[in-house]
């Protein structure tokens, strides 16, 4: 391993706090159980993005120690009211989950939020705050994201950040919901993200 592989391998290991204009992006806690069953348990969240809702609040705190406590992994906080409304977080090729294709140097982005907080801005917020994390602190030279057919919330989503289309794959087995899907994949490079960053620093 290089010393750059080494300084990005130690960097993408440290969570830390991110803020945003709205948002606070902080590492979980188990004491965020009750806010992420009270949205997570919807089944219009989950599902579309490849993972079951949450039966009960023990379950989301199972999922908080075992899932969401991976290294860059961030509950979205509302400023306002300290309310955790949603997730976001970063994904590398050494990640336990992730979907797309990646090198070392690359990225994937994934991101919920509440059904209530749908449609106000609040994840490209807080997507575009991760993405200049990544590739000014974390060095990393490409993010991707991915999205199933017919979640077209989500495409925006990455259309509104940047993200431009680059493969789709069919048949994929999804073994959280035991589902066959078609999921399509976008991508941001850094030198792209930086001739856009102008449209990122007015959130």
């Amino acid at each position: 391993m290089t010393e750059e592989q080494t300084i990005k391998e130690k960097n993408i290991n440290r969570n830390m706090e991110l803020q945003t204009k709205r948002l606070i992006l902080r590492p979980w806690q188990e004491s965020d159980a009750e806010a992420l069953y009270k949205y997570a348990c919807n089944p219009n969240i989950g599902p579309i993005a490849g993972w079951p809702p949450h039966t009960s609040v023990e379950n989301s705190r199972e999922i908080i120690k075992n899932v969401l406590s991976a290294p860059e992994t961030y509950a979205v906080v509302l400023k306002e009211t300290g309310e955790t409304i949603g997730s976001v977080g970063l994904m590398t090729a050494r990640s336990e989950i992730r979907s797309a294709r990646m090198t070392g140097s690359e990225c994937e982005i994934g991101y919920w939020i509440g059904e209530p907080y749908w449609g106000q801005g609040l994840i490209p917020e807080a997507v575009s705050e991760l993405i200049r994390y990544a590739f000014e602190d974390l060095q990393m030279t490409s993010i991707w994201c991915g999205y199933f057919d017919g979640n077209e919330n989500s495409k925006r989503v990455q259309e509104k950040c940047g993200f431009t289309y680059s493969y789709t794959e069919y048949g994929k087995h999804v073994p959280l919901i035991n589902d066959i899907r078609t999921e399509h994949f976008t991508k941001l490079t850094q030198e792209e993200w930086r001739q856009r960053k102008d449209r990122y620093e007015n959130w």
